[in-house]
């Protein structure tokens, strides 16, 4: 039997390299998730392409209605839990532009944060009634302390971080993975802007290796590239009046 992946966001850069090294794993069934046909479908060719005995399909949802997530979901494990779950969706606008729009900065702090949970939350009930499967989610090292040059969607990224502690101890006693995935700054679309800002990027491929490595093995926790497990630990630790001098 082939294993079931679903990717929730499957036209974000790493979740499209992960479905990637997957199905050049072995051929898989893959569910597609996007909030665009035409993009998601695009996906889903190249996929095709690379893997003719896997079993792809694309799935276009309202990611932002509660009802329709819990629906669609109930759909998705009606034959069975999937054995690997990915949520990798969210946005990464201006934070001065976040500043100036209420309206942008609530749809920041949902996309980012509030939908993603929503997702993993009516995944995790068919899971820990089956007793298997793995939930991923896409966090961030934003999440790690607020800074005022994205509080705004680290803000949303810290909601996913704290989510998913606590999910991981409901399920700590059951056979369900929850993997929560913290990445850097990384070279994709959702990034280009900042490209001009000197910022060092990770190669998505490194990091899409890293995020199906971890969630093969269940890690509960994967920073990538790794060296941002010590920078962030520096961050998170350095006292308010050193960190209210840097321009962060």
């Amino acid at each position: 039997m082939l294993k079931k992946i679903v990717i929730v966001g499957a036209t974000s850069a790493m979740a499209e390299h992960c479905a990637r090294l997957w199905v050049q794993e072995s051929p898989k069934v893959l569910v597609l998730a996007g909030r665009d046909q035409t993009k998601t479908e695009r996906v889903a060719q190249d996929l095709r392409v690379r893997s003719p005995q896997s079993e792809i399909t694309v799935q276009v949802l309202n990611f932002l209605d509660p009802d329709c997530i819990h629906e669609w979901v109930e759909g998705v494990t009606a034959d069975g839990v999937p054995d690997i779950v990915l949520i990798a969706h969210g946005s990464l606008p201006d934070q001065m532009d976040c500043q100036q729009e209420l309206g942008l900065c609530e749809e920041v702090l949902t996309v980012n944060g509030v939908s993603p949970a929503l997702f993993a939350e009516a995944f995790a009930n068919p899971m820990q009634r089956a007793n298997r499967g793995t939930l991923a989610i896409i966090g961030s090292v934003a999440g790690d302390r607020g800074r005022k040059s994205n509080y705004v969607y680290g803000a949303a990224k810290g909601l996913v971080t704290r989510y998913a502690q606590g999910l991981q101890h409901r399920l700590a006693r059951t056979n369900v993975k929850v993997v929560l995935i913290k990445p850097g700054p990384t070279d994709t679309p959702m990034t280009e802007r900042l490209k001009a800002d000197g910022v060092n990027f990770a190669e998505v491929s490194d990091v899409a290796k890293t995020i199906v490595v971890g969630v093969a093995r269940g890690t509960p926790l994967i920073y990538t590239p790794r060296k941002w497990i010590l920078i962030m630990m520096i961050v998170r630790h350095l006292p308010r009046f050193i960190f209210n001098r840097m321009d962060i």
